[in-house]
């Protein structure tokens, strides 16, 4: 497979990013590091929290979108340069242990960069568990790098 750039990449495309299973463990440990609150640290808190049991923080669900998109990105052979940033980013759903994931990213707006040698895309990923509930929504501009120029070709 050919490495994939800007220019392959189409307004409406949707990218099926994979599913991945989510596990107690993994929630606590994530918590534990980076949002150490104890409805997602502690199953007996949790249970008599707000949330009526263990969740993710949302960050952790973040890392979990990043590493589909990620995986995603490396399979395809994207041409991916990062992103300046998120524009928007909505927990809708508590993502709790046992969820299975699945993402979708779709390609609202491309141009290419005034100034640099890439293309920006504006991207919504969207994150669904395994009832079909959209549990995490973000939005945002990608920077892809640009088709080389070959010998021969014009400006």
């Amino acid at each position: 497979m050919r490495m994939k750039y800007f220019e392959d990449i189409e307004v409406g495309e949707v990218w099926d990013l994979g599913q991945r299973a989510v596990e107690a463990a993994e929630i606590i440990e994530f918590a534990s590091q980076y949002d150490p609150q104890p409805f997602h640290t502690d199953a007996a808190a949790a249970e008599a929290s707000f949330f009526g049991g263990l969740i993710a923080s949302g960050w952790h669900t973040c890392a979990i979108v990043m590493e589909l998109l990620a995986n995603y990105i490396k399979a395809e052979k994207l041409a991916s340069l990062g992103a300046p940033g998120m524009d928007s980013c909505r927990w809708l759903v508590p993502v709790r242990p046992g969820d299975v994931l699945h993402g979708r990213t779709t390609i609202l707006a491309a141009r290419p960069s005034a100034s640099k040698p890439m293309g920006l895309i504006t991207v919504r990923t969207e994150v669904f568990n395994q009832d079909q509930a959209k549990v995490v929504q973000l939005e945002g501009v990608a920077m892809y790098g640009r088709r080389p120029m070959v010998a021969g070709d014009s400006a």
